[in-house]
């Protein structure tokens, strides 16, 4: 029988009733560059550790578990795995990737893989007829799901079916829902990218990134690629983010909470006019959330009425800190135009929606009331600052 999702957080099946490791309950960090031979042609199972580390083997093996892989490769940071992906492909390739991106990736994709020869399609995957972009060229599709940062949701399995007409690769950035609430492989996907900086760490503490795999094909390939750049996950960090995802569950579970609870708040806000949560039954990816994925998350988008009111929100909260990141235990705000997107085109970052006055908020796990209760300040001491008095 299939074990639930948390015990998987927990326990490597293999691993169990052997006692490795002097029965150490928590992982070791094995902190070394190499290993001792026995003599000539015997191996202890690792050589050197650009290639291969015993704690970041046991974090690999956690998160293929957990998003069903056959596979999965832990890198330095979340830039480092899709720099890594984008190897498979050659000058003269063409992919279709989301509008929408994360701004690292839309930086990457403009700046060093178009150098390197390789062509894009920018669409709105969720709404436009991918399959008339497919030409001879085509090689992979590029999402994410829920978008960054405007929530837009994809129908995995249905772009899944499109690619494997075409033979083309499916890429999926799971970042925003983790392992916890969305698996793609499941629906269709072929290779998994994860911002392991995010919830699977969970605390803002280490950086990691993910790709995850159900192909022997695509493994062997992304094997070799990785000991070839030499862009692993250091032993230290393995261990940190080991000991995030323990509480993966549990964290994504009171995060959601409170993100439907703020979401409903705004909601009554004069002052915010658009609030974009795909756990919203407005939203129109809502069905499709509901059909593929096991919850909302935790990340959502508000657009507020003007830079002014947006600028004063960044200044003047405290306990929620204005900073660039997401995925972690405490409450966070971004400001897209100046941090996540600063490197997307102006023309690109209002086409897809973000304006000045639009706000992302990744929400912790704190109590929620005093979550509002600061909302209701910030908000309280703007409108009095802006319009002589209340507003909302």
């Amino acid at each position: 029988m299939a074990r639930g999702i948390n015990t998987k957080c927990l326990h490597l099946e293999e691993e169990e009733g052997c006692c490795n490791n002097y029965g150490s309950i928590s992982f070791p960090i094995y902190q070394t560059a190499t290993y001792e031979h026995p003599a000539v042609g015997q191996s202890t199972g690792f050589d050197y550790s650009r290639l291969q580390n015993p704690t970041r083997e046991h974090l690999e093996k956690i998160v293929a578990t957990l998003e069903n892989g056959i596979d999965a490769l832990a890198f330095s940071t979340g830039m480092a795995a899709i720099t890594l992906v984008m190897e498979l492909f050659k000058p003269g390739d063409h992919l279709i990737i989301d509008a929408d991106l994360y701004g690292g990736s839309i930086r990457l994709f403009d700046n060093v893989s178009s150098k390197n020869g390789i062509h894009f399609s920018r669409i709105d995957c969720w709404k436009e007829n991918v399959e008339s972009y497919v030409n001879e060229n085509t090689k992979a599709i590029y999402i994410e799901t829920p978008t960054n940062p405007m929530m837009n949701v994809t129908d995995i399995a249905a772009l899944a079916e499109i690619a494997k007409r075409h033979n083309l690769l499916l890429i999926v950035d799971n970042t925003f829902l983790s392992p916890y609430f969305q698996n793609p492989l499941e629906l269709g996907a072929d290779i998994v990218v994860h911002s392991g900086t995010k919830f699977l760490g969970g605390h803002n503490d280490t950086l990691a990134g993910f790709l995850v795999t159900n192909r022997e094909d695509i493994s062997e390939k992304l094997r070799f690629l990785i000991k070839t750049t030499g862009s692993g996950l250091a032993p230290f960090d393995s261990w940190l983010i080991l000991r995030g995802i323990k509480t993966l569950g549990i964290r994504m579970e009171q995060a959601q909470k409170n993100a439907f609870k703020i979401a409903e708040w705004l909601k009554t806000k004069s002052a915010v006019t658009r609030v974009i949560y795909p756990g919203l039954p407005e939203h129109p990816g809502y069905e499709i959330m509901k059909k593929q994925a096991r919850g909302f998350g935790s990340m959502l988008t508000f657009q507020l009425e003007s830079r002014e009111f947006a600028l004063s929100v960044l200044e003047k909260v405290r306990m929620i800190k204005f900073a660039e990141s997401l995925g972690g235990v405490e409450t966070l705000i971004t400001y897209p135009t100046t941090q996540t997107h600063a490197d997307v085109p102006k023309k690109i970052r209002e086409r897809n929606g973000i304006t000045e006055a639009t706000l992302r908020l990744s929400v912790g796990i704190e109590d929620v009331q005093d979550l509002l209760d600061e909302f209701e300040k910030v908000f309280a001491e703007t409108e009095e600052e802006l319009y002589g008095g209340k507003k909302s």
